[in-house]
């Protein structure tokens, strides 16, 4: 099990399937990205604050490395690292965001992660119905402006956004020379939000189908039906 020294066990139980009405559910897949390739990058850092706290939790987990991604449209869709993002977008059950906060937005590497995963491929949409939890870490004093932005990208991209959120300020101060998070109100919170994301999974998984199924679309594929019958007959 993870190293995890800030944590209370006895305050964070396993998340239980059966109370959620979901007791058949399978252990939920989280993808988790990041927003930046510093060395030291805190968006990383935390990441991997929230991957340990995943696995507590009983989430088998994948964090993305965006080193060597292309812009988009600078590449084809075969590019290597393409492939291994969206095969993991398709892999996964939830999604965690993380990036930093630069000239008041996300990242460029975060919204780059972003734009490679498309709204379908093929038959199958990558992201609809899916769960996400949102972060954002700062230099200065505490902001909102990523997590409102990953938050309107979430739904764009027919995401589950779970309620609650983390912003950790002056983050260069939250972590130690090991890039450990330290003990803090900051800390908690993305033990609240990662509990959240998995609880918002748990329930979700297995009745993505359902939740997503949309009248218009029910309406327009009767009217494609019933055009090719009319073409069949005549």
């Amino acid at each position: 099990m993870a190293d995890l020294p800030n944590l209370n066990p006895e305050a964070l139980p396993a998340i239980d399937s059966a109370a959620l009405g979901n007791p058949v559910a399978r252990t939920a897949r989280i993808l988790l990205l990041y927003g930046s390739l510093r060395p030291r990058s805190f968006s990383r850092l935390a990441v991997e604050e929230a991957q340990r706290i995943l696995e507590r939790l009983g989430a088998d987990t994948r964090v993305f490395n965006p080193s060597g991604l292309p812009l988009p449209d600078d590449a084809e869709a075969d590019h290597p690292k393409v492939v291994e993002l969206r095969e993991l977008a398709s892999w996964c059950d939830g999604m965690v965001w993380c990036s930093p906060e630069r000239h008041g937005a996300m990242t460029g590497i975060m919204k780059a992660q972003i734009d490679w995963i498309p709204l379908s491929l093929g038959a199958v949409r990558p992201t609809q119905g899916k769960t996400l939890a949102v972060m954002q870490v700062c230099g200065g004093s505490q902001s909102f402006n990523v997590v409102n932005q990953l938050r309107v990208l979430g739904r764009w991209m027919r995401m589950l956004t779970t309620p609650n959120q983390s912003s950790v300020p002056k983050a260069f101060l939250e972590f130690d020379e090991a890039g450990r998070m330290k003990p803090s109100a900051y800390y908690n919170r993305i033990v609240d939000v990662m509990e959240e994301l998995m609880k918002f999974t748990v329930l979700v998984q297995g009745r993505e189908d359902y939740l997503v199924d949309r009248y218009s679309e029910r309406v327009e594929s009767a009217a494609e039906l019933s055009r090719r019958v009319n073409q069949t007959s005549i």
